[in-house]
């Protein structure tokens, strides 16, 4: 994900699972304020990764877009419109 914007993500529902479209994000836990040290993860040539703070299961989706989750609006911050 070089030369773009690392995405954040949030389980505000409690999720166990999250499938997202990128394989590079920060996980937050929760929305502030009961969010956990943001994290960088990175699932490399994996196809997911478990948050060792909030123990989320991200899963990597390639039919998500990078601004997509399943649930929806588990994105904290919008990702940057490029032209």
């Amino acid at each position: 994900m070089a030369g773009s914007a690392v995405p954040h993500f949030a389980n505000d529902l409690g999720v166990e699972k999250i499938f997202v479209g990128v394989k590079e994000f920060q996980c937050m836990g929760a929305r502030a304020p009961q969010d956990h040290p943001h994290i960088y993860l990175d699932m490399g040539a994996d196809s997911q990764i478990l948050c060792p703070y909030c123990s989320t299961l991200y899963i990597h989706d390639p039919r998500l877009a990078a601004d997509q989750t399943e649930p929806p609006d588990c994105l904290a911050t919008p990702l940057p419109e490029t032209a």
